[in-house]
């Protein structure tokens, strides 16, 4: 298992799909190549992501976060999010609970185990084949002119397509 962090949310307007971008924790390499890992979701799923990255409260309880009352109400947590496996552009997760030493493995569509990760500050995994079959190199500029950089991550996360992820 590979920790990776997410390093961006990019939302669209329908009926183009939304993108999360993964990037493996602690991946340095020669010349500031990494590899990214695109996640296209829908649009709803994106605006689940941004309320949680940004930490928004609201009046009345979001799905999320009922969800996650329930967890605390049952005397457990999220463990983890483990990215397990990836099948063309269709990736799968399991969103593992922890109630007292019990682990809970749940299998979930990564846009929701990777928002309620989010909520709880829990960490995020990606199996190694998963990575290496999915990833795309990206190099970062040693001195970005951050609006520069990125548009032109942009533009190469929307030129991206499922199709890239077939074998």
């Amino acid at each position: 298992m590979v920790p990776v962090k997410i390093q961006t949310l990019i939302v669209s307007s329908a009926p183009s799909p939304s993108i999360i971008v993964l990037q493996p924790v602690e991946e340095a390499s020669q010349n500031n190549k990494f590899r990214i890992v695109p996640i296209w979701i829908g649009v709803n799923e994106a605006t689940q992501m941004g309320i949680a990255l940004e930490k928004a409260r609201f009046s009345r309880p979001m799905t999320h976060d009922l969800f996650l009352d329930a967890l605390t109400n049952l005397d457990a947590r999220i463990d983890h999010v483990l990215i397990n496996e990836v099948n063309g552009p269709t990736f799968y997760a399991k969103l593992v609970l922890r109630q007292h030493s019990r682990l809970i493995e749940l299998d979930a569509r990564p846009s929701d185990a990777l928002a309620l990760a989010i909520r709880q500050e829990a960490p995020i995994y990606m199996n190694e084949d998963v990575l290496e079959r999915a990833s795309f190199p990206y190099v970062f500029k040693s001195n970005p002119d951050k609006e520069a950089e990125v548009e032109e991550f942009r533009k190469f996360v929307e030129d991206l397509a499922p199709e890239d992820f077939d074998e």
